[in-house]
């Protein structure tokens, strides 16, 4: 059964109000997304991998990937589209603040993608952009991350959605990273079966929430 936004975020809060919190949802959808990332490419170890992270909670499970790749010996650098203090979510904040204690990643912030001059040293690239919650035209930085994204021969892989694509209709903004991989969570979203031009393969993972999260919800 596919599910809307909405009803997504129903599912978390009566999750999280059940006691999963959304530091567990966060920290399963990052690990699962990085295993898929293994059984893909196997060793990682001689992996570039350039992470592109929001201030939400899209951009959370994007720094857990860092963290769980950076843990199997990959060359990782973050790209945070913004500062550390306007991270949206106590969860994203939750993982910056342990990404900042560790030298085995690279961290960049400020969103000035001139600290990217390389667009060919990355073997991998992780859109953790935006994620579910888009609405109106695609702003700066994001839609220049986007648009590096789009221009790099590097693996792509969203998480949860690829940014630009409304995950309830299967419209794509003026700006949309076409995938390679779209890695989307507890269940499919009702937009992306039919978009699989721009999220390539997709996986469904479980992250922890209860079924009984879903009790009034489907």
């Amino acid at each position: 059964m596919c599910i809307t936004v909405e009803q997504m975020m129903q599912i978390e809060e009566n999750g999280h109000q059940m006691g999963f919190s959304r530091k567990f949802m966060m920290e399963n959808a990052g690990a699962a997304s990085a295993k898929r990332l293994l059984e893909k490419f196997g060793d990682v170890r001689s992996k570039n991998v350039l992470v592109f992270a929001g201030l939400g909670n899209n951009g959370g499970d994007g720094l857990v990937i860092a963290r769980h790749l950076a843990g199997y010996k990959s060359s990782v650098t973050v790209f945070l589209l913004g500062e550390p203090d306007n991270i949206r979510s106590e969860e994203c904040s939750w993982n910056w603040n342990l990404l900042e204690k560790m030298e085995s990643i690279k961290l960049l912030t400020d969103g000035n993608l001139e600290h990217l001059n390389n667009l060919d040293k990355f073997d991998i690239i992780v859109d953790g952009i935006l994620g579910t919650g888009i609405s109106g035209e695609i702003r700066e930085p994001h839609a220049s991350a986007i648009t590096f994204i789009s221009k790099s021969n590097a693996f792509k892989v969203a998480v949860d959605v690829p940014s630009g694509l409304n995950p309830d209709t299967g419209e794509t903004n003026q700006a949309c990273v076409k995938a390679d991989m779209t890695v989307t969570f507890h269940r499919m979203k009702v937009g992306m079966p039919k978009r699989t031009d721009v999220c390539g393969e997709i996986y469904v993972e479980k992250i922890g929430i209860p079924l009984e999260a879903e009790i009034g919800v489907l």
